[in-house]
């Protein structure tokens, strides 16, 4: 039996000619990945080892969470990283001013390459299987484990092969798509399985593939994987990345998929997750209630907040007013995006509707600062998670939505999609 494209990656780093899955194998890793929440604990675990990096240059380290820091303990949190950064030599070190919500931030840069293997402390690492490679989130200590060893041991995954087809209507964008795929899998029912694209893929952009990829942990997959095509080749050389043969991997034709998911675009309408779970999935134009007051719009985080995402945004709230009462708050996710929206004049259109615009952060997204929700309160946001109290008060309500969603939503004052 042949290998998936993710069990070929798996096999390549771990020395051997085939892996199976169910196997537990030891692997070498790309890059490994920490942020101001969960680097502080690996760090602790190797100070309590008392050795150094293996390869500093195997690293990444992102203020992201709580910066600029919010209070006494994330500024605490903060310096544990930047003094561990500068004892250990490591360059791939972003900080305040040039940096931002890490898996926006990691392609960008083009530390993202086709067939890599790469393992970070967050849950959302996923994101780069969108760009030909196996990612995924690990916990702090094995952090630590991966920068002194440069390996770390996985059980290797069943996959599932999801087939898309068709063609994406006006306004349905990357996180429709993927909330359709979560709603019809579940939080569950891709439990430590990679899920593997093929089909219609042009007709998903590359920040779109990011945006499916981020969310692929949603239904619990393990990593989420899109062949290297013209659409991510272009994107990964325009990031200064040379894609070779060698790393543009794809499955064997009898590769074991546990199964197959056929999810046809023509279908998919712009989507909403309904509280509290990225599952509960309903649709404009078939089944989201009217009248759903929001008292707040999130737009930005790790899942949309690229450059496509605010260009998305300020199309719709250009020339308008964010609706009496509501707060809407966008954040680009890099100061590559920040800049961008300066110049395009994007940032002027928010402002001028009523909006505010953050420097980048994850902020309200983990329920951490610049706009937590009080008692009660309801916000749809681009985020990724809509879990009991996921982004303040437990009573209060997350709608997940795109940027479209989102930024209509704030202008009426109510769940809304332009144009539905």
């Amino acid at each position: 039996m042949g290998m998936t494209a993710t069990q070929k990656i798996f096999a390549r780093h771990a020395g051997r000619k085939s892996v199976a899955a169910g196997e537990l194998i030891t692997a070498d890793v790309d890059l490994v990945l920490g942020n101001d929440i969960t680097s502080p604990v690996a760090i602790a675990e190797m100070k309590k080892a008392g050795e150094r990096v293996l390869d500093p240059d195997k690293v990444v380290l992102v203020l992201d969470h709580f910066v600029p820091a919010k209070d006494i303990k994330s500024a605490e949190q903060c310096k544990i990283v930047r003094d561990f950064a500068r004892e250990q030599g490591i360059k791939h070190f972003y900080d305040v001013g040039c940096a931002g919500v890490e898996h926006a931030l990691l392609p960008e840069l083009g530390l993202v390459r086709p067939a890599a293997l790469i393992v970070g402390a967050d849950s959302h690492t996923c994101t780069y299987g969108a760009l030909g490679c196996v990612s995924t989130g690990i916990g702090s200590t094995d952090m630590a484990f991966a920068m002194l060893t440069g390996k770390l041991w996985f059980k290797v995954p069943r996959a599932i092969k999801v087939v898309l087809s068709g063609k994406k209507r006006r306004y349905v964008t990357g996180k429709d798509v993927v909330l359709a795929l979560i709603g019809m899998l579940g939080v569950d029912g891709a439990t430590y399985e990679s899920l593997e694209f093929f089909g219609a893929l042009s007709e998903l952009s590359a920040d779109d593939r990011l945006t499916v990829a981020n969310m692929a942990v949603e239904c619990g997959a393990k990593n989420a994987f899109f062949p290297v095509d013209d659409v991510s080749h272009a994107y990964l050389t325009s990031r200064g990345v040379q894609v070779r043969d060698e790393d543009i991997v794809l499955p064997d034709p009898d590769a074991d998929y546990e199964r197959t998911v056929h999810l046809d675009l023509d279908a998919v309408l712009p989507a909403v997750a309904f509280p509290h779970l990225p599952s509960n999935v309903r649709f404009f134009g078939k089944d989201v209630p009217n009248g759903i007051k929001i008292d707040q719009a999130v737009i930005g985080s790790c899942t949309n907040g690229r450059i496509s995402d605010m260009r998305a945004a300020a199309s719709v709230m250009k020339g308008r007013k964010v609706a009496k009462g509501v707060r809407c708050i966008v954040i680009p996710a890099t100061m590559e995006v920040y800049k961008q929206c300066l110049d395009e004049g994007l940032t002027s259109v928010f402002i001028e509707s009523g909006a505010v615009v953050s420097t980048p952060t994850c902020g309200p997204c983990l329920g951490g600062y610049m706009g937590i929700l009080a008692h009660g309160e309801r916000a749809v946001a681009t985020t990724n998670r809509n879990f009991v109290g996921r982004m303040g008060d437990v009573t209060s309500e997350v709608y997940l939505a795109s940027p479209y969603v989102a930024a209509e939503s704030a202008i009426r004052g109510e769940l809304a999609c332009p144009e539905v």
